[in-house]
């Protein structure tokens, strides 16, 4: 069983029935592997943090395995890594559920919960899965920074946090403000792919959330 959610209320079903392509697929794995977790994957970190995470979906060996984003897969160090590097994590991250590895400040919410084939939902799909995402936005009322992972990630937050796509492109370390002051920050995904083939570097993501931590503070300074 995975971490439980800090935000239950806001979870799809166990069984969500709501993209048939995804469904097959989790019925597959779950005769294939049925010690796996095999079903929309939680949100996982601080429901009282200032940042919030926006990934893309549960990876087949990682958190659609484990139960727990960026858990058990190639993304998971680097992430982690980073997080633990500006003080964000508590514990030491091992690649297991019951690592009790934890995230301070910090929550992870995929804009689509459930394994898609090949890493990549449909346009439907991510439709489908948005209203979660957005249930979890709203009741997170401390957050003033996202970063979203990839061009999916984007799309789907910018569509939940109000923004007009065609006034916010999608690039690696751009910034969107949102008229309510909170500020939304792109990266590439931290994927192995893009990781292998230096599209993204540590040192590129590291950037992402130094400068989320330094929007951070100043925020905090300029509040009365």
């Amino acid at each position: 069983m995975p971490v439980e959610s800090p935000l239950a209320a806001t979870e799809p079903p166990h069984d969500c029935p709501r993209c048939p392509r995804l469904v097959a697929l989790r019925e597959d794995l779950r005769a294939e592997y049925p010690g796996w977790w095999n079903a929309p994957v939680p949100a996982f970190g601080d429901p009282n943090g200032w940042l919030a995470i926006i990934g893309l979906a549960p990876g087949k060996h990682g958190a659609n395995r484990t139960g727990r984003p960026f858990t058990g897969d190639f993304a998971g160090p680097l992430l982690f890594d980073t997080l633990a590097a500006f003080g964000l994590t508590s514990g030491h991250y091992d690649a297991r559920i019951d690592d009790g590895f934890g995230l301070r400040g910090v929550i992870i919410i995929n804009s689509v919960r459930c394994l898609p084939p090949q890493n990549k939902p449909t346009p439907a799909e991510s439709q489908a899965c948005r209203p979660f995402a957005a249930a979890q936005v709203a009741a997170l009322p401390n957050v003033r920074l996202f970063v979203a992972l990839g061009r999916i990630a984007h799309d789907s937050a910018v569509r939940i946090l109000g923004l007009r796509p065609a006034a916010a492109p999608f690039a690696h370390l751009a910034e969107h403000a949102l008229p309510d002051g909170r500020v939304l920050i792109d990266s590439y995904h931290c994927s192995r792919y893009n990781q292998n083939t230096g599209r993204l570097t540590p040192a590129m993501f590291r950037a992402v959330f130094a400068r989320a931590v330094e929007l951070a503070q100043i925020s905090a300074t300029s509040r009365p």
